[in-house]
């Protein structure tokens, strides 16, 4: 028998097996509320797929134009808005952040002790503006374990809730209190570096940051419903959030009518604050995977992005070599880390399939993307659950699909 193939090279059978995977194995059982499900390839759009619901509270269907809150698929974002300031000559990858953040002169790094109390020492050297980018900066985040997160976590870092009112200038200041986990490039750790990336856009163009987005991405690709907050007239199309109660049973954890999504914010995470939907994410990553240019609006050149989804770490070592614990939004074999990419750089490490040089990120409400050069293919998967990483949704979705591409 052979396989019908749709006109981008991918089996129809294998797409149909994949709504059919998402649907009897997570929202029938009601593991998920809802999804939706984007898959690019060769230029066009191949499937598009809107199942279950956005909010089940009101019985609101998942629909193509659901607004999502895409926690950190906001990095790779503000990390194409700091490589457009690269491109204009503005600084080096190699320029100490703290000559843009004086305060960060004598950084210290954590020896021990605890939080008021931390014993350290001086850093062996500057943290660089490629260390924020690649997340070898000797930053964390509040939300993991260990005294120095527990410190960001009193400190009120980069706890939403502290967060209103405040600015990317408080956190900062903040930050400039408290030691590293490791001296720069050391290490790699997941933690708060690309919202410095946020600030440094801010500082180095002298544009307030979301202006800044808005100006030089979200405009010139037409991304006219990501932002850092819900507008009123949009909110009856912005998901609720869940999360597993003790009995495994969906709990609701942000509703749409009552979330702080739907006011004005002051702090401008570039680490996790847009929210957006599947059309406008679709875009961004298409101009990614045509070398910067998407309908005539060019936002990077091509040699920018190469740079950008390389390996970074050192002596082409994956994640599982220099990553510190075991949080990230995706597996650590074979993976690589670039300037705002994780990339695949060892397949059969991974365990998967997929092509090398495939780049990506995720989220903490389980969204997740994908973009292939090889197969010159783009996937979008966003749903409203955390923590990411309780389904692997990446790999499932992988091991179905990739049989499918066929032509």
């Amino acid at each position: 028998m052979t396989a019908t193939v749709d006109a981008t090279g991918i089996s129809i059978d294998a797409l149909a097996r994949l709504d059919r995977h998402l649907l009897e194995r997570y929202i029938q059982p009601e593991k998920i509320a809802g999804c939706l499900t984007l898959i690019a390839r060769r230029g066009e759009i191949a499937h598009l797929s809107a199942m279950g619901q956005m909010d089940r509270e009101r019985g609101t269907p998942m629909a193509v134009d659901t607004i999502f809150r895409f926690y950190s698929m906001t990095k790779p974002i503000t990390s194409v808005a700091l490589m457009q300031l690269h491109e204009r000559g503005m600084f080096q990858l190699t320029d100490p952040v703290s000559r843009f953040i004086p305060e960060w002169r004598d950084l210290q790094v954590m020896c021990g002790g605890e939080w008021p109390n931390f014993e350290t020492r001086p850093a062996d050297r500057p943290m660089s503006v490629r260390d924020v980018l690649s997340h070898q900066s000797g930053l964390t985040y509040g939300f993991m374990e260990g005294p120095l997160e527990m410190a960001y976590h009193k400190a009120d870092v980069y706890q939403a809730a502290a967060m209103r009112g405040r600015d990317l200038q408080s956190m900062v200041d903040r930050l400039a209190e408290l030691p590293l986990k490791f001296s720069p490039g050391d290490s790699w750790n997941y933690g708060v570096s690309t919202d410095v990336c946020g600030y440094l856009v801010q500082v180095i163009s002298g544009q307030r940051f979301d202006e800044y987005l808005q100006e030089h991405i979200f405009d010139p690709l037409g991304m006219d419903d990501t932002g850092f907050h819900v507008p009123a007239e949009k909110i009856d199309r912005f998901a609720a959030n869940y999360e597993r109660g003790p009995d495994k049973r969906l709990r609701l954890l942000d509703d749409p009518a009552g979330s702080h999504y739907g006011e004005p914010q002051t702090f401008f995470s570039g680490g996790g604050g847009l929210v957006s939907t599947a059309h406008d994410y679709y875009r961004f990553c298409q101009m990614l995977l045509n070398g910067g240019e998407l309908d005539g609006a060019r936002l990077l050149g091509p040699k920018t992005i190469e740079l950008m989804t390389m390996n970074h770490l050192p002596n082409g070592e994956d994640l599982s070599e220099r990553a510190l614990g075991t949080f990230s939004e995706t597996a650590n074999d074979g993976v690589g880390f670039g300037l705002g990419f994780a990339m695949i750089v060892d397949l059969p490490r991974t365990q998967n399939v997929g092509s090398i040089g495939e780049y990506y990120w995720g989220g903490a409400a389980s969204t997740i993307f994908w973009i292939d050069p090889a197969e010159e293919m783009i996937v979008i998967f966003l749903t409203q659950f955390m923590p990411s990483g309780t389904f692997n949704f990446r790999g499932q979705i992988k091991q179905i699909l990739y049989p499918g591409l066929l032509d």
